[in-house]
Parts: C-alpha cells; sequence; structure tokens
C-alpha cells in the first residue's frame, strides 16, 4: 500500500459510527440509490429507443434520421463527460447525497421538457442538459452506500443498486415500444420525481461529514492527475470497463449493419436487441457482485468477467449469422459476459480515498461510456480497409487487450478499510 493511503495519513473523524447505522436506514439508502440509477438507466437508454420514432414525430426527413440522431447522442455524452466532474467536484465539496438528489432532479426535468420538444435544436438542448443530469446518480449512490455500509458487506449494496438500475433499461425498451414517445419521457420524469419524495428519510455520509473537520483538499479533480501512482490508479479503473460499452454502442447498437455485412438476411429489431442484452446484464450484474463477495476479491471476479467478455464476442462475430435467434442469444451471452458494472464502479469507490471518493467513482463511469467517442471513430476509420466486421473485431480486441493490462495494474479492494483521504 502507497504511504498516502495509509489511516494515519489524516482520516476523517467519527467514521467508525458510520457502520452502525441501523438497518433500516441502510436499506433506504441503499433503495434510493437503486431506484435513481433505475430511472438514470431508463432515461439514458429511452432516448436510444425512441430516437427514430421522435426525431419522425418532430418532422425530421428520413435521410437526416441518422445524422440528427447521431447528434443529439454527442449532445447526450458531451453532457454526461460534463457532468461527470462537476457532479463529482460537487459530490466531495458538497456532499453525496446533494448530488444524489440534485442529478435526479436535473435528469426527471429535462426527461420532462423532451416530451414537448418541436425542433432538433431543443431537443440537442435539452439532451445535453439531461446528460448532465444523468452523469451524477450512478457515482453519488454508490459512494454514499460504500460510506455507510460495513467494509465487506457494501458489495451487497452497491450490486444492488447496479442490479436494480439496469432494470430500468428493460423498461426504457418495453415502454418505448408500447407507448407514444413523448408519454414515455412523462413516464421517466414523473418517476423520478416521485423518488424525491423518499428524499427526508436518507442521511448524508458520516465520512463525509468528517472531511469538514479535515485540513485537506476536497473535490480538486486535477488531483486525480498530480501523481503517476494516482494517474495509473485513476486511468486503470476507467479502462477495465471500456470492453461493457464497446459490446453496447458496437456490437448491440450496430447489430443491423453488422448481422447484415455477415449474411444474415433478417435485421434485428434494435430496441429488442437492447432489452435482450440488458436482460442478461441484469443477470450478470447480480452475478458477479454476488461472486465478489462469496470469492472475497474484486480483482479475481473482474478477470472472469472480462475473459467472459472475449469469449462473447468470439461467439458474437462467429455463431450470430447463423439466425436472427443465433444473434439475439449471442446478444444475450455479450450482456451477461459485460454484467460486471457493479464490481467495476465498487473499485472505483475503493481505490480512492474520502475527499477524492466521488470524483473518481462518479467520473470514471462516464469516461467509461464516454469511450464509445474514440472506438466508434477507430471503427469508422478501419472500415473503408477492412469492411464492417473485421473492423468492429478489431476495436474489440483492442478494448480487451487494454482492460487486462489496466486490470493487472489495480489492487484488491475487497474489505479495504475506506477511512482515509489523499494528500
Amino acid at each position: 500500500m502507497h504511504p498516502e493511503r495509509l489511516r494515519e495519513d489524516g482520516p476523517t473523524s467519527g467514521i467508525r459510527g458510520a457502520v452502525d447505522k441501523p438497518t433500516g436506514g441502510v436499506l433506504l439508502t441503499v433503495l434510493v440509490a437503486a431506484l435513481g440509477y433505475f430511472v438514470d438507466i431508463y432515461d439514458l437508454i429511452l432516448f436510444m429507443v425512441v430516437r427514430v420514432k421522435s426525431l419522425r414525430g418532430i418532422g425530421v426527413p428520413a435521410n437526416q434520421l441518422l445524422d440528427r440522431g447521431v447528434l443529439l447522442l454527442d449532445m447526450q455524452m458531451i453532457g454526461m463527460l460534463v457532468g461527470g466532474v462537476l457532479w463529482g467536484v460537487l459530490g466531495d465539496r458538497r456532499g453525496r447525497l446533494s448530488v444524489l438528489l440534485g442529478s435526479i432532479f436535473l435528469y426527471s426535468t429535462a426527461n420532462i421538457a423532451n416530451g414537448f420538444v418541436q425542433t432538433v435544436e431543443q431537443y440537442a438542448a435539452l439532451r445535453l442538459i439531461a446528460g448532465i443530469g444523468l452523469a451524477g446518480e450512478l457515482g453519488a449512490g454508490v459512494t454514499l452506500v460504500s460510506e455507510i455500509m460495513s467494509r465487506e458487506g457494501r458489495g451487497w449494496g452497491t450490486t444492488a443498486i447496479a442490479g436494480v438500475g439496469l432494470f430500468g433499461a428493460i423498461a426504457a425498451a418495453l415502454v418505448g415500444g408500447l407507448t407514444r414517445w413523448q408519454t414515455s419521457y412523462f413516464i421517466g420524469g414523473g418517476l423520478g420525481f416521485a423518488l424525491l419524495a423518499l428524499r427526508a428519510a436518507v442521511s448524508e455520509s458520516k465520512m463525509f461529514l468528517g472531511l469538514r473537520e479535515a485540513k485537506v483538499s476536497s473535490g480538486n479533480f486535477f488531483m486525480l492527475f498530480a501523481t503517476k501512482e494516482r494517474l495509473r490508479r485513476y486511468l486503470a479503473v476507467v479502462f477495465v470497463g471500456a470492453p461493457i460499452w464497446y459490446c453496447l454502442s458496437v456490437l448491440v447498437m450496430l447489430s443491423p449493419e453488422l448481422s447484415r455485412a455477415m449474411g444474415l438476411a433478417q435485421a434485428p429489431d434494435p430496441a429488442r436487441a437492447v432489452l435482450i442484452f440488458y436482460s442478461g446484464a441484469c443477470a450478470g450484474d447480480l452475478a458477479s457482485g454476488g461472486l465478489s463477495q462469496v470469492l472475497r476479491s474484486r480483482k479475481k471476479v473482474l478477470g472472469i468477467f472480462i475473459a467472459l467478455t472475449a469469449v462473447a464476442m468470439g461467439t458474437y462475430f462467429v455463431a450470430a449469422a447463423a439466425s436472427l435467434f443465433a444473434l439475439y442469444a449471442c446478444i444475450a451471452f455479450l450482456g451477461l459476459a459485460t454484467g460486471y458494472w457493479a464490481v467495476f464502479v465498487t473499485v472505483a469507490a475503493e481505490h480512492f480515498g474520502t475527499n477524492l471518493r466521488a470524483t473518481s467513482t462518479t467520473t470514471a463511469p462516464n469516461f467509461v461510456r464516454g469511450s464509445v467517442v474514440p472506438m466508434t471513430m477507430l471503427f469508422q476509420a478501419l472500415r473503408p480497409h477492412f469492411g464492417d466486421v473485421a473492423s468492429a473485431a478489431a476495436v474489440g480486441a483492442g478494448a480487451v487487450a487494454i482492460s487486462i493490462v489496466a486490470l493487472a495494474q489495480l489492487e484488491e479492494t475487497f474489505g479495504r478499510d475506506l477511512d482515509y483521504l489523499e494528500h
């Protein structure tokens, strides 16, 4: 362990009492964080589901649907990158609870407003705002839950957050496919505001409250890059998650184009592909989170699921072209294999001190999501030379290789005492 990570290097005060919080209070906090992530993922995936339907609804011509859709997705991703830094800094300066509730309020408001858009410009502005709001909920929720639960039990809490949250994607696929696109946005916003009613019953982390008595910089994003060791630690956390969003953004979202290039006669339905992928991911997250508790190791489980992801990717390129059923089966396998998001965000929380924990745990998932941009750019650059399938396979191989190297740089954090500061 590095010197800056020792407890005597500036522990916060009153932290040991955090693990003694009544069980009812802990469960309620986990529930609020999990439901918040449910609505978060609902909104994130809903746009992908209703993209074409909503653009047609506001009068976008058929030949502009792809370009306008990419613009809106890019605006959302830019918002998430900006929001990741913003909410992370605020989480370490103003508190985990304030960010958890503030992010829910912002993306719920944007969700409702999305149902009233009349132009692409309005839509783009609201996707930017929604992206900023969506960036904060997961990191704040995981940080809060990690700090109020016992060191050996917190993995169950973060698994519950990710497991319940991913059901939001399933809900988005179902609601988006069965209702008018405006109604599906209104439902998401309404769910968020209903969740805010639980606000009064949730308490702030005592670890964060102890920071007010410690003379140390909090929420300084640039501290993540202040030393080579801390930068290495942070980049390793981010790169471990890269294969998850490669599989979603390339193999699932582009499955109609890839399946056609592989010779499949019938194209998959994008909404159904997302539904199947996230159904697998829900099972995977519950399995990976539980396995990390049983094996008492985050690192071993990350290794197992990264290896499983590599196998699932290979299966996709070899077997998906056999039939539409085979393609959907491969997508379900991809979802299961990449279902280590719960362990990933737990590791992000456990690798940094209390004064940087919200910053790291909030920015890391959003930088993983942002990795979609360079991966899709590389895919586009390779296509003219190698074709769709080979290009997608090359990008995927690179993502897995980077994640393996990153995993080797991480420490085992199961059972780590989080009562320490970064200097």
